[in-house]
């Protein structure tokens, strides 16, 4: 049996981040959570995510920034991200950055699954170039 999917939650607000965690945790996902960018580039399971969701406005380094930070370093990381400021100038700038989704808060439960759901299958088409599994 596969490991499920390592999930990482990057959100400012321990009340978001918290109910996010225990809504992922239920449907039986690995999930840890952040309170800043900062704090999850420090971690050690980088290479081991599946999934990032980060909320655009943080403490320091915004969300916008860590999805260029990791593309940079070269964690190819699909990101799916949250705002309760819903701009078109920052949605765009997080999909031209790679992002599976741009999500506004509240968040609606079934299209954060559904985002995660593509975020995984990118996931997986990039960990396996060339075998000739996936669309096609």
């Amino acid at each position: 049996m596969s490991q499920a999917p390592l999930l990482m939650c990057v959100e400012d607000d321990a009340s978001v981040r918290e109910a996010i965690k225990g809504l992922l945790v239920a449907l039986g996902f690995a999930v840890e959570v952040f309170s800043s960018a900062e704090e999850f580039i420090q971690s050690s399971q980088l290479s081991e995510t599946s999934c990032l969701i980060t909320d655009v406005q943080l403490g320091g380094m915004s969300g916008i920034e860590l999805q260029h930070t990791l593309n940079a370093s070269g964690h190819c990381i699909p990101t799916i991200v949250i705002t309760s400021y819903p701009d078109d100038h920052i949605r765009a700038q997080a999909l031209s950055a790679g992002a599976v989704c741009f999500l506004c808060k509240p968040i609606d439960k079934d299209e954060l699954l559904n985002c995660i759901y593509s975020a995984l299958n990118r996931q997986s088409d990039v960990a396996k170039p060339g075998t000739g599994e996936g669309p096609g």
